[in-house]
């Protein structure tokens, strides 16, 4: 009988432990799931989606102001269209601010290069249309209506056989 009881209590202990460590499990399961929402919420891909992208401006990624323009240097890179605002250390498809008010002239510096700026319907500029230009003719809107905006981008080169490179899906702010 002590062999019998010796295991039956060995068995029960086993039972206890593994309970626990199923708890365990389930607590550090828990926490990992509602981190990695956090962690995934904070990390988004595009500054549009956070509750006020407006706070990420600063004076180096502002572009122009009421008495300078901002120029936009539109360009074609292999398959995809690279948009880089006119400040120092300025990055293509980098997320840029610009104040309500402010002049902004895209342009290509890129011989025999076309662009295509659409921001759908809610064109925050003075033009509701899609903007189009290129080497050879910029194009000069004015910034009006504050918030953040994600927009489409294309460039092509004049008598290329792959035609429209596309994909960039740059974002700004218009700052009141």
């Amino acid at each position: 009988m002590d062999l019998f009881e010796d295991t039956r209590q060995r068995s029960i202990e086993g039972v206890k432990m593994r309970k626990q460590l199923h708890s365990y499990s389930v607590i550090i399961a828990t926490a990992t799931l509602l981190l990695g929402g956090v962690v995934a919420h904070a990390a988004s891909k595009y500054v549009c989606d956070e509750p006020k992208p407006e706070t990420m401006c600063t004076a180096a990624n502002t572009c122009g102001s009421a008495s300078a323009v901002c120029t936009v240097n539109v360009t074609r890179s292999g398959y995809g269209a690279n948009v880089k605002p006119g400040f120092p250390k300025a990055k293509n498809n980098q997320f840029f601010c610009i104040k309500a008010g402010t002049k902004v002239v895209w342009m290509s510096s890129s011989k025999n290069t076309g662009f295509s700026i659409s921001f759908g319907t809610d064109s925050p500029f003075d033009s509701d249309n899609a903007i189009l230009g290129g080497g050879a003719k910029p194009i000069t809107v004015t910034a009006q209506t504050p918030g953040c905006y994600k927009y489409d981008a294309g460039a092509f080169t004049s008598g290329s056989v792959y035609g429209m490179a596309g994909g960039s899906k740059p974002e700004l702010v218009i700052l009141p």
